[in-house]
């Protein structure tokens, strides 16, 4: 007997390697949180349940992902878009003490609660679009105890709202001003004691750094993903969004999970990313907001099979978005990625780029039941529009 089925409806699987994978007159049964059916309703092997649900004809998509993200910091940096707006470059505030660093400063003084606090109403502002999962960052601390509260704080979202959470530490993601421009100790201190206490305790699923000239360098990069491999964490990377440093070629050796940004990748860091399995995880928000002009190469991943998925990186200076619908049309708009695209890339692809594909991202049997219900007649209205919801109901492990 199924918990739930969910009958009349149209699903957009996600299944297969391209494509949304649509099944028109479709069903889905769930059994303890996990999907038991995801199929045509001709072919149902039962209609025993607990509670069935008729769709209307409504389309079903798996929960919404998004796979990057700083959500978790305090106060934000309105003052600093006032700067750009006169003309101010983003590496220009970042070099005269802003950016990063005046996050950094304001999350050091907030304690967990209040760090809980400021997250949940972006938290919501996802939710109530269809989200599902999360990942977060920390890389607002630049110092052990900071980073570790920032991760815990992560980490009590799921206490508090209906969500996945997943976790990554960004202890490489800005050189805090007590390091007096030292960038090499600081890596040694990240990868030697703030590592260490973050694995140690369990508070990180991944590892992520920032391999840029305003970050830091492939050389750099490399003792992080070293220090993370000793700890059996997987890796990430911030990289070549406003240069090319061949950074993607270097998280390709490391097998990491994904490329963020990416607008700078070129043929031969793509090639390594595709033989590697590494997504790329355009990041249109940001793109759009510091006003930036190099795209990402998007018909260069298409041509090469490099999976592309997408995410708000959300975060409080180059991109204060916390909407996925929002995300897709700029991608479509800015990037020119199709319907398809987009929707793989909030769903199966952002589960990719978190290593849980084979757990979330698609409608099959033995995935956690994590559904999204629209109200709309076809599939691309979901990048089409903007500013408009048309999230029926949102399903989280089975309710």
């Amino acid at each position: 007997m199924f918990d739930t089925l969910w009958i009349n409806a149209r699903l957009a699987t996600m299944a297969a390697p391209t494509g949304i994978g649509l099944v028109e007159k479709g069903a889905i049964g769930s059994v303890a949180g996990v999907i038991a059916y995801a199929g045509p309703m001709a072919d149902l092997p039962h209609r025993n349940a607990r509670e069935t649900i008729d769709c209307g004809g409504r389309l079903i998509t798996p929960g919404l992902i998004d796979c990057h993200t700083h959500l978790v910091y305090a106060c934000d940096r309105a003052h600093e878009f006032e700067l750009r707006l006169q003309g101010a470059t983003y590496e220009e505030i970042a070099r005269a003490g802003g950016g990063i660093v005046s996050t950094v400063r304001a999350t050091r003084a907030a304690d967990e609660d209040r760090l809980v606090a400021e997250a949940l109403p972006r938290l919501d502002a996802l939710i109530a679009e269809g989200l599902t999962t999360i990942e977060i960052k920390s890389g607002y601390g630049l110092e052990t105890a900071t980073e570790a509260r920032q991760l815990r704080a992560a980490r009590r979202l799921e206490k508090e709202r209906p969500v996945s959470v997943t976790t990554t530490f960004l202890g490489a993601h800005a050189l805090p001003p007590e390091a007096g421009g030292d960038k090499d100790a600081y890596i040694t201190t990240v990868c030697g004691e703030m590592l260490p206490a973050i694995a140690g305790e369990g508070l990180a699923d991944a590892v992520d750094a920032f391999c840029e000239g305003i970050g830091f360098s492939p050389a750099q990069t490399a003792k992080v993903f070293d220090a993370a491999k000793r700890h059996g964490l997987p890796v990430k990377l911030h990289g070549e969004q406003l240069s090319n440093l061949g950074s993607a070629q270097l998280a390709a050796r490391y097998g990491a999970l994904s490329v963020d940004h990416a607008e700078y990748v070129d043929e031969a860091g793509a090639l390594a990313m595709a033989k590697a399995g590494t997504v790329a995880v355009l990041l249109p928000g940001a793109f759009y907001f510091i006003r930036e002009t190099q795209k990402p190469p998007v018909e260069l991943f298409r041509r090469l099979g490099v999976p592309m998925a997408l995410a708000t990186d959300s975060n409080p200076g180059s991109s204060p978005l916390t909407s996925l619908l929002l995300t897709m049309n700029m991608a479509a708009t800015l990037f020119r990625m199709n319907v398809d695209e987009a929707l793989r890339g909030v769903t199966c692809e952002a589960a990719r780029a978190l290593g849980r594909i084979d757990s979330i991202g698609t409608l099959e049997p033995g995935k956690h039941c994590d559904l999204a219900i629209w109200d709309v007649e076809r599939p691309a209205e979901l990048v089409y529009r903007m500013g408009f919801n048309p999230l029926y109901r949102r399903v989280w492990r089975g309710s």
